[in-house]
């Protein structure tokens, strides 16, 4: 079976249609990402990459700071050995009366240094032949963070919900909210067996803690309706644009009722194949 080839996906467009965005974007999707490389150096990176085995990815933004040199590219693209890389090219566009907005909201400086107008009629007539030649050209004017996302992800025929990194935690609310939570669930309405004494000084971790929890009928229905709740959300967050999603829950002292549905709705996130881990933040205390 022959390995996949790498991918290298090239950035273009209009400056202010949103390039450093779509980079991020890609980043956030596990590419190796480089933004204005010089076409000079375009030979030598990919050198570099052939050598690298651990970048299977890249993502390149080149723009009109490059200059007469964009002439080079569509040759360089046709030079690159098709054993080893699928390129694509993406161009990123958007009307004239939004890119003026933006330059006038953001008070950035266009990289053409003429009066903003004809800055963006030029550098539209120095790009069009780029545009010409790329596999995608996105329209940016009305797209929010998330759908550009979610229109890139599609591009790159990508299963989103294997590609968002999942956090499970558990913690102790008399230890303090943690912080940077995207979802916070309250589980000390479920028995708590910190009262028993055989199983207080015991872990959510240990059998026992976990039999006695799960023997509830609570504890089963709310294990069942908030484990088909987060996947429910999952691809919702998804089309918002999020990459990374961190649910923690909360019990008293963070040791037993919330740990162990903390690691019980990791096991079930991964059995599903997302990519879930489990953090236990007061499980020593």
């Amino acid at each position: 079976m022959q390995p996949d080839k790498r991918r290298i996906f090239i950035i273009t467009g209009m400056s202010g249609a949103g390039k450093t965005q779509a980079l991020k974007i890609f980043g956030d999707l596990g590419f190796y990402c480089v933004d204005n490389l010089p076409l000079a150096l375009f030979g030598n990176f990919i050198d570099y990459v052939r050598a690298n085995g651990e970048i299977q990815n890249v993502a390149l933004g080149m723009d009109v700071r490059e200059g007469d040199r964009l002439k080079e590219m569509p040759k360089l693209i046709s030079a690159l050995p098709k054993d080893d890389f699928t390129v694509k090219v993406i161009f990123l566009d958007a009307g004239e009366d939004c890119l003026v907005r933006r330059f006038s909201e953001t008070k950035h400086k266009h990289p053409i240094h003429k009066k903003l107008a004809a800055a963006i009629a030029h550098e539209r007539e120095v790009m069009n032949p780029i545009k010409t030649m790329a596999d995608k050209v996105i329209d940016t004017s009305d797209l929010k963070l998330g759908e550009l996302k979610e229109k890139l992800s599609a591009l790159l025929s990508l299963t989103r919900e294997r590609d968002m990194q999942i956090s499970v935690m558990s913690f102790g609310f008399k230890h303090g909210l943690p912080k940077d939570c995207d979802i916070v669930m309250d589980v000390r309405f479920l028995p708590n067996p910190y009262y028993i004494a055989e199983l207080k000084e015991k872990t959510g971790l240990d059998e026992g803690v976990q039999n006695y929890i799960m023997s509830f009928k609570e504890s089963q229905e709310f294990a069942e309706k908030f484990a088909d709740l987060i996947k429910y959300l999952i691809p919702k967050y998804i089309k918002e644009g999020k990459s990374y999603l961190t649910i923690a829950m909360g019990c008293t002292g963070g040791r037993h009722r919330s740990v162990f549905m903390a690691h019980k709705l990791a096991e079930y996130l991964n059995q599903l194949g997302l990519s879930a881990s489990e953090f236990h933040r007061d499980i020593g205390l």
